[in-house]
């Protein structure tokens, strides 16, 4: 058996030695790919679902992606209540019915970017989502001569990477708080009730243009809402465009 002397000397250089490896495998650690791993959660950023209001002011929106087989008809409807809402359509429904974007745009009511190719954008980089989002106003200005200022994403997906790379766009992300949910189908008797219990002060509503029950129940709840004396308003006319703050439930105030 050998037996080691270890000068106190050496004994302090093989602990400095021990001490600088635990610190540079804990900096290791504090590194990920060559960038400072991040400290704190970075706070999630939201869309605008409706606008805090006191005034009965609120915004008729939807979502046209696929047919148009009743855009004369709620043109009609949309009339008769004294209504104008914002369409959000997609590049390629654009391109299928550019007669129908200018008759709708002739009615006074807004065309606004629904995305190109309604893609999953949580799938997609913030870039792609941008280059998606450009074709899409392109084919709306166009037709409009208005290039649109909202964007609203296809499933309602998002992310604070999507939603800054838009903002710096100078584009603001919609989404809505009533939900028609008439892509399910519901009967008109369902719709008109759901619907108008859950309208308040600054609501954004959700529709989608060629869906079969959706004409009906949309001139019977604006019957409704007129008597409760609503105002419809275009979206960008409804939401403020700067000193503003949005909430974690995607209410949008004014700043004191």
């Amino acid at each position: 058996m050998h037996t080691f002397i270890i000068s106190g000397k050496k004994l302090l250089i093989a602990a400095s030695s021990c001490l600088a490896a635990v610190l540079v495998a804990v900096g290791a650690g504090l590194l990920i790919a060559g960038k400072a791993a991040p400290t704190s959660a970075q706070p999630k950023k939201v869309p605008i679902y409706s606008v805090k209001t006191e005034e009965k002011k609120i915004a008729l929106t939807f979502d046209a992606a696929w047919g148009n087989s009743d855009t004369d008809r709620l043109i009609e409807i949309l009339k008769k209540h004294n209504a104008k809402a914002t369409f959000f359509a997609t590049g390629e429904w654009v391109d299928k019915y550019p007669d129908d974007v200018k008759r709708l745009a002739a009615a006074g009511h807004d065309i606004q970017n629904h995305s190109d190719k309604h893609p999953h954008v949580a799938k997609i980089s913030a870039k792609d989502v941008i280059k998606d989002a450009k074709n899409c106003d392109d084919k709306i200005e166009a037709l409009t001569g208005k290039r649109p200022t909202l964007y609203r994403a296809p499933y309602g997906e998002y992310s604070n990477e999507m939603l800054e790379a838009l903002e710096k766009e100078g584009m603001q992300v919609i989404q809505w708080n009533v939900d028609s949910r008439d892509w399910k189908r519901p009967s008109v008797e369902t719709m008109v009730s759901s619907v108008t219990k859950a309208v308040t002060p600054g609501s954004i509503l959700l529709f989608h243009n060629d869906v079969p029950n959706t004409p009906a129940a949309l001139d019977a709840i604006l019957t409704q809402l007129d008597k409760n004396g609503y105002q419809y308003m275009l979206v960008s006319d409804l939401i403020l465009k700067d000193n503003y703050t949005i909430d974690s439930n995607g209410v949008q105030s004014a700043k004191p």
